[in-house]
């Protein structure tokens, strides 16, 4: 029996509020509405970002209402289309993706198209167009972080959100392009523009990091130094394309010296992925002045990255008026729904991404997933929404009454074949 038109009941991990673990629960996700999407989620890569808002919420990152699923990166398959919805159809493999393109509004026509703005406000305080969200528990309304909600076996997007990949796509590795790996691919290749045979720095090797790693690689850079005070990431960053790593532990000067001096007069360009100071064994290091500082005279350029949203940097004036270019970027630069597509054709011919992923786990894992982040034994986790069972899974549908109904055919499996 189709689920088509009909509540779903589903697990999906529950926050309840900031610094508490997450509690996986059954919860109710309505269908879709005029312009929305259901999707039924195969998999999701656990982000920083995630982490940050349970557990930093009102430090670096802007509080938002509980309670709420966390989840911003994944890939799924389409269960269901609301009305006026004309580029997708059941059994559509999909990314969900928290930066909407509309290609109508200004921001999508002018230069720096992935800044649309279309129910931003809504997204960022966890509810769709009509102010309210999909997903709710006993009655309770439960907030969608960043208008996703990639915790849950079942979310609702709106169709500008959404983007549509190949059939042959495997959403386990695919998930990752729905942030991180975008992000900081994105940010050497399409914001930095980084040149053939030039100097790159870049600051934090989580995830986002090591695929600006890999996008300056892919940029043909001469040299890429790599920075972190987690010596064990530095492995996986030479895989990825690291010519050079450093850490700032291993130093008495300050790291943005000492980068001027091993470059004699400093990188062209430098990436900050950390999106906050660390802490280091000669105290708090702001890596936001510090990748600035670390750059040339004359052409530098300095991309932040790295997600934050409250944090301050101090910039000394001189840096600037030497010539050096200080510049922000969100989503790498990509057109969400437009480039998405193609950085999963990339990586089916050569683009890497499974090597980010060091752990599989399930739902129920997914406060581990947390603590791995947090201990550094990470660098990307995906979280299979479903265990795959002989039989296939269930779901149950609120209808009349309630009752356990086996999910349509194509939407069986963990990988969604």
């Amino acid at each position: 029996m189709s689920t088509t038109g009909q509540v779903i009941k589903c697990k999906a991990a529950v926050a309840w509020e900031p610094g508490k673990p997450l509690s996986v629960e059954n919860v109710e996700v309505a269908p879709p509405k005029a312009h929305e999407v259901r999707i039924k989620v195969v998999a999701a890569g656990v982000c920083h970002t995630d982490w940050e808002y349970l557990y930093q919420t009102g430090k670096g990152m802007k509080f938002r209402p509980f309670p709420l699923v966390l989840g911003h990166e994944a890939a799924g398959i389409v269960e269901s289309v609301g009305p006026e919805v004309t580029n997708f159809s059941p059994g559509d493999k999909v990314i969900p993706l928290f930066l909407p393109q509309c290609g109508e509004c200004e921001q999508c026509q002018g230069l720096k198209r992935n800044q649309c703005r279309k129910n931003w406000e809504n997204a960022q305080v966890g509810v769709l167009a009509d102010g309210t969200s999909r997903i709710s528990f006993k009655g309770q309304q439960v907030y969608q972080y960043l208008g996703v909600s990639s915790f849950c076996q079942y979310t609702v997007v709106p169709d500008i959100c959404l983007a549509k990949l190949r059939s042959d796509a495997p959403l386990d590795k695919v998930c990752l392009l729905g942030w991180d790996v975008s992000t900081g691919y994105g940010a050497a290749v399409n914001a930095c523009k980084v040149e053939k045979d030039s100097s790159c720095a870049v600051f934090g090797l989580g995830a986002v990091g090591l695929a600006a790693v890999m996008g300056c690689q892919a940029a043909e850079a001469k040299r890429i130094i790599a920075v972190d005070i987690n010596p064990d990431k530095f492995e996986k960053a030479r895989m990825l394309g690291a010519t050079d790593c450093v850490n700032p532990n291993d130093y008495i000067k300050p790291i943005q010296q000492v980068l001027v001096e091993l470059t004699d007069g400093g990188v062209d360009y430098a990436l900050e992925c950390n999106g906050k100071p660390v802490f280091t064994t000669t105290g708090s290091l702001c890596c936001l002045s510090a990748a600035l500082e670390s750059t040339t005279d004359g052409w530098g350029t300095c991309v932040i990255v790295g997600e934050n949203e409250a944090e301050a940097m101090s910039v000394t004036v001189e840096k600037i008026l030497m010539g050096r270019t200080l510049k922000g970027t969100y989503f790498g630069d990509w057109n969400s729904v437009a480039d998405v597509p193609t950085l999963v054709d990339d990586y089916m011919n050569k683009l890497k991404l499974g090597e980010f992923i060091d752990h599989n786990l399930q739902l129920d894992q997914i406060n581990t997933a947390f603590e791995y982040m947090k201990s550094g034994e990470s660098i990307h986790t995906v979280i299979s929404l479903w265990e795959a069972t002989p039989t296939g899974d269930t779901v149950q549908v609120l209808t009349l009454g309630t009752e356990s109904r086996p999910v349509p055919d194509g939407l069986r499996g963990r990988d969604g074949s």
